[in-house]
């Protein structure tokens, strides 16, 4: 049986930017995506913490350093800049490996700035 876990996320991120005429995705500094275990393409849930919008795209590798995140195409209809977001990543997982697993949570600051990594469970 493959059961679908919480595989990562960034907590409490900063919108920086978010542009509709780009097609689809979600823009997140390359250091944040490191952390977080993030690859690109892959599928995350978008949660905005502002006005209670979720919503899924992906992920797309934003300059390292920049503390990017950036929603682009019709994701930028649903958060504006300086709202605040959990990017939450899943995965399915087999029986034993959810034995062994833990995800990771990173929670940034304010500037996107990493405070804390977080392997728990």
């Amino acid at each position: 049986m493959q059961i679908e876990m919480l595989y990562s996320k960034i907590h409490r991120a900063t919108v920086t930017d978010a542009n509709l005429n780009y097609v689809g995705s979600i823009t997140i500094d390359e250091e944040l995506m490191e952390a977080a275990k993030l690859r690109v393409g892959q599928k995350v849930d978008i949660l905005n913490i502002n006005n209670g919008e979720r919503f899924q795209t992906y992920v797309i590798k934003g300059e390292r350093g920049k503390r990017e995140i950036c929603l682009n195409g019709a994701a930028a209809r649903k958060a504006h800049p300086g709202d605040k977001i959990i990017i939450v990543a899943y995965a399915y997982m087999s029986e034993d490996e959810l034995a062994l697993y833990e995800p990771t949570i990173v929670l940034v600051n304010e500037n996107n700035d990493i405070d804390e990594i977080i392997n728990y469970m």
